[in-house]
């Protein structure tokens, strides 16, 4: 029997003469301090100042369309909802390095994602406010609906690089995930799988620190995320979630491999939830409010701000115009959403079969003749 004190990992005596087989490594990438300093070289991308201030936007824009989301739900106008309060650079910086015919599977709380990517506020607030027709959006149709199920999303990006290495498409599909979903088995198989066939997939943690209650430390032993990808037989990077840059920098390099052949990623960007879990929850019964506090001093959106002040000669007149662009668009967005029909009760059953079974289909025209009664 192997004594305790043998443990893997821990080099004894009776071991110290065993070859070393394998030896592995994670990366971290960072760009901006937390005041918009620079820690090295920029990427060339970072050197267009429109393309920059386009990110900003789409931060600010998902920022604005949170706010005004929470309020509707807290008046009754909108269900449970999950807000991206301090993680805009994880979702903004992977969109954007996206090409149109690549695919998108988002996890609940990627609305700048969605956003970028030409879904509309109203289509996302028609889906909280449980209208299916939210799902049917004005973005790419080949992207995936919100993920409610934590990590069920992985197996599914799994298969559509599957089809696409199967089709010979040079499409990538791009994997937004919880660190939560990273201690499921659905993540796991899926990562596995996308390392033996070499798929075109990238998946992107957003390490917010919680997975509801629960605080990374109690969810892995893992030193990082990242390194759950070498099981697998792929590279994982750590980037800092609040630092667009590198957000950015890192999926680009990792969509560029998967299009080439080149095989899966995994990012895993660090950052923090500054909110409630969804609307549903209330943080402040699990985790003390100086953490918090300290944590908004990472700010990926007064980070950028501070970038652009001291880099691109950025003027007030130029962030209050973004700033009322942004809450026009979110306003009138969401006259659209409260002014839309309600949805006939019998469409209920429209969307659960290709050929609905008799069973249903009674169900549906009991439904349709109180209606009409």
């Amino acid at each position: 029997m192997v004594p305790p004190e043998a443990a893997v990992g821990q080099d004894t005596r009776a071991d110290q003469d065993l070859p070393v087989i394998a030896e592995f490594a994670v990366r971290r990438r960072a760009y901006m301090a937390p005041d918009g300093t620079l820690l090295r070289d920029l990427p060339e991308f970072a050197g267009d100042r429109e393309s920059v201030v386009s990110m900003y936007r789409g931060m600010m824009l998902a920022r604005a369309f949170d706010l005004k989301a929470v309020a509707l739900q807290r008046t009754g106008r909108l269900g449970t909802y999950a807000t991206s309060l301090g993680q805009e650079a994880v979702a903004v910086g992977v969109a954007s390095a996206m090409q149109p015919a690549d695919v998108l599977l988002p996890s609940y709380r990627d609305n700048a994602a969605l956003l970028w990517r030409g879904v509309t506020m109203e289509d996302i607030l028609l889906f909280w406010g449980g209208d299916e027709r939210g799902s049917n959006w004005s973005g790419p149709k080949q992207d995936f609906p919100f993920c409610i199920p934590v990590g069920s999303q992985a197996p599914h990006a799994a298969g559509v690089a599957y089809a696409f290495k199967y089709r010979q498409q040079a499409r990538v599909a791009v994997c937004i995930l919880g660190d939560g979903a990273t201690s499921k088995g659905d993540v796991a198989e899926a990562m596995n799988f996308a390392g033996v066939w070499k798929l075109p997939v990238v998946f992107l943690v957003n390490n917010n620190q919680w997975a509801i209650s629960v605080p990374l430390e109690r969810q892995t032993a893992a030193q990082t995320l990242a390194q759950k990808a070498i099981a697998a037989g792929f590279c994982g990077e750590q980037v800092d979630g609040n630092d667009i840059f590198a957000v950015h920098a890192a999926a680009e390099t990792a969509i560029a491999a998967a299009r080439a052949g080149k095989g899966p990623s995994l990012i895993e960007a660090v950052t923090y939830r500054l909110g409630d879990h969804t609307t549903a929850d209330d943080a402040s019964r699990y985790r003390p409010a100086e953490e918090v506090k300290e944590h908004w001093k990472e700010d990926p959106i007064a980070r950028l701000r501070g970038y652009l002040i001291s880099r691109e000669n950025w003027s007030k007149a130029e962030e209050e115009q973004i700033a009322a662009e942004c809450e026009q668009r979110v306003d009138a967005a969401i006259d659209r959403y409260l002014a839309a029909a309600p949805r006939a009760a019998e469409s209920m059953f429209d969307h659960l079969y290709a050929r609905l079974p008799s069973v249903y289909a009674a169900q549906r025209k009991e439904a349709e003749e109180q209606k009409n009664a």
